[in-house]
């Protein structure tokens, strides 16, 4: 469903816009890409007093509290690089909240739901990296817990092309409305 409107408390959930994951090679769009939109979608919901939240991946250095479970991909448990997980400093303020996530989405284990509820907040527009991974999985989560769901289609970016047009092709118009990061905020200054 093409974008059509905003509630009045919407916040944005940035997903996985972190060293170790931004700097990847990736498709249709660039992280950098990704990562100037978000900043531009950020400082625009920041200009409206409306949340932003930041949501990064990590573990622990042993992996103890990676997901359990046997994958077929190679190099799914491997421990990596020390700072990978620091929100890239283009998008920190000081002011957006910051969750961290062990699993692809960013409900699960979080206390991402009781902070938008303790904020009144019935809808959020997501963006970051990947859109079929985290972007999806965190926009699932969001449309089973009630919220309206808007996607920032060119504000998300994935591994490759086919995975991010599969995303907003086949799955996101089940679960909410998608738009370009200009007309989110073009919809934000109304």
């Amino acid at each position: 469903m093409a974008l059509t409107t905003l509630d009045e408390r919407t916040a944005l959930v940035i997903i996985d816009l972190q060293h170790g994951i931004a700097g990847a090679s990736t498709e249709p769009y660039s992280g950098r890409d990704v990562v100037a939109r978000s900043a531009d979608l950020a400082a625009a919901f920041r200009s409206r007093d409306l949340p932003v939240v930041l949501v990064r991946v990590s573990f622990a250095a042993d992996g103890s509290d990676m997901a359990p479970g046997r994958t077929e991909q190679a190099g799914s448990r491997t421990t990596p690089a020390p700072g990978w997980d620091e929100i890239v400093p283009e998008l920190l303020t000081g002011d957006d909240l910051i969750v961290t996530k062990r699993n692809w989405g960013a409900f699960h284990g979080t206390d991402l739901d009781v902070q938008l509820r303790r904020r009144g907040i019935t809808q959020v527009v997501l963006a970051g990296i990947a859109t079929s991974i985290g972007v999806e999985s965190t926009a699932r989560a969001a449309h089973e817990h009630g919220y309206h769901v808007t996607l920032a289609t060119d504000a998300m970016t994935d591994m490759s092309a086919e995975s991010h047009r599969h995303s907003l092709e086949r799955i996101f118009p089940r679960l909410g409305e998608t738009g370009s990061t200009a007309e989110i905020i073009d919809l934000l200054k109304r």
